[in-house]
C-alpha cells in the first residue's frame, strides 16, 4: 500500500473524527441550553429571562365573573366572609377569591393601597378573567360639606385629579408648561387630563380626558336599592355618628396617589371638582376599565373628612364601620342586578 494512500485514509479518518467531535459537543451544548431555559422559566426570574404568560387551557377560567376590590383587608372583609369561596389563586402575591356572592360568580382581591397598584391589579385580573364588570368597594375621605362621615357614596363618573404639572414660579405667578384641563389650580399644582388611547382611530393615537363614566345600568341600580339598605349608625364600643347615614348615588369622585389630611386642599378639591369624596385607588381603576370596555362601578362610604372635621383624623375611628356600610350597599346592588345584560352572572337565580 502506497504512502500517499496511507496519508490519504488517514487524513479522511481524521476529518471524520473531528466532525464527529463538534456534533457531540453541538449536543451537549444544546442540551445544557435547554435545561438552563427550562429552570429560567420555571423560576420566574433570572438575568436575561422574559416573563411569558403562564395561563394554559388546563388552568383557565372561563367563567363569566363580576370582580369585587377593595384597596386593603378591613375594606374586603365582610364581602369576603359572605361569599362562597370555591378556590383561590396567588398572582403577585395577591390572593384571588373565587365563589359566588348573592347569586352572582365573583372574583374579590385586594388590590393594594393606591393608583399603581390599584391599575396593575385590575388589569391582572382582566387578563386572567372573563369578567362582566368591575365593583369597588371601600372608604374613602368626605369633600362635600353636605355629607357626613358613615354616608356611602356612588359617584356617576371618576377623576385622576393628582395627575399635575407644576408649574414655574415668576414675577408675576405660576406659568404651567401646559394645561390640558379648565380646573383652576392649587398654587403651583395644575391638573392635567389623563392619557388614554383614543377609540375607532390608529394604534398609538393618544388623548387625555378627565372623567371616567360609572356604568349607567350599575348606578340606575344603585338608585333602585339605595332606600332600602340599612346602614350602621353605631359602632360596637358606642360611638355613634351624628346622624343617620345615606346613601348618595350621582356626583363625582376623585383619586389621586396622597392621603389627604388638609383643610385647604379638601375645599378646592370641592369648589374645583364638586367631588363627593377623594381616595387613593378608584380612578386608576376606571382608567384600566375604560380602556378595556368593561362594565365599572364604585361605593365609596365616608370614614373621614380628609381634614375637614374640627379633632383629628376619624378614619381610626370610623374606619371600619364606613367600610362595613360600603360592603352592605355593594351586596345589595348584586342581588338587585338586572338578570340580562352586561352585568348577568351564570350563576344567576
Amino acid at each position: 500500500m502506497s504512502s500517499s494512500f496511507i496519508r490519504a485514509d488517514v487524513r479522511t479518518r481524521l476529518r471524520t473524527h473531528v466532525a464527529l467531535v463538534a456534533h457531540i459537543a453541538a449536543c451537549v451544548l444544546l442540551a445544557a441550553c435547554v435545561r438552563v431555559t427550562a429552570r429560567a422559566s420555571s423560576s420566574g426570574s433570572g438575568l436575561g429571562t422574559v416573563a411569558t404568560p403562564t395561563r394554559s387551557s388546563a388552568t383557565a377560567d372561563h367563567v363569566p365573573r363580576i370582580v369585587i376590590l377593595s384597596a386593603f383587608d378591613p375594606e374586603l372583609v365582610k364581602l369576603r366572609a359572605a361569599t362562597r369561596i370555591t378556590s383561590t389563586r396567588v398572582v403577585n402575591g395577591r390572593t384571588m377569591y373565587l365563589g359566588t356572592l348573592a347569586g352572582h360568580d365573583v372574583v374579590l382581591m385586594l388590590s393594594g393601597f393606591s393608583m399603581v397598584n390599584a391599575a396593575m391589579t385590575t388589569q391582572a385580573l382582566l387578563d386572567r378573567f372573563t369578567v362582566r364588570g368591575i365593583v369597588f368597594s371601600g372608604i374613602a375621605g368626605g369633600v362635600n360639606p353636605g355629607l357626613a362621615i358613615g354616608d356611602v357614596t356612588v359617584p356617576a363618573q371618576w377623576g385622576n385629579y393628582q395627575e399635575n404639572v407644576f408649574a414655574r414660579a415668576t414675577a408675576t405667578g405660576f406659568e404651567p408648561a401646559r394645561t390640558t384641563t379648565p380646573f383652576a389650580n392649587f398654587g403651583m399644582m395644575y391638573t392635567q387630563g389623563t392619557s388614554v388611547t383614543v377609540r375607532g382611530a390608529a394604534p398609538d393615537s393618544l388623548d387625555r380626558r378627565f372623567w371616567f363614566s360609572a356604568d349607567s345600568t350599575a348606578l340606575a341600580t344603585s338608585a333602585q336599592i339605595a332606600a332600602r339598605v340599612h346602614l350602621t349608625r353605631c359602632l360596637p364600643t358606642g360611638e355613634c355618628l351624628s346622624r343617620e347615614p345615606r346613601i348618595v348615588v350621582g356626583g363625582n369622585g376623585v383619586s389621586g396617589p396622597t392621603f389627604v389630611d388638609n383643610a385647604a386642599y379638601r375645599e378646592w378639591a370641592w369648589n374645583t371638582f364638586h367631588a363627593d369624596a377623594l381616595d387613593m385607588e378608584t380612578a386608576a381603576v376606571a382608567v384600566v376599565a375604560y380602556e378595556n370596555r368593561v362594565p365599572f362601578i364604585a361605593f365609596r362610604s365616608l370614614s373621614d373628612l380628609a381634614g375637614g372635621g374640627p379633632g383629628e383624623n376619624e378614619a381610626r375611628l370610623f374606619g371600619r364601620l364606613a367600610a362595613d356600610n360600603s360592603a352592605a350597599v355593594v351586596m345589595e346592588f348584586l342581588r338587585a342586578l338586572p338578570s340580562s345584560g352586561a352585568w348577568a352572572s351564570s350563576a344567576r337565580r
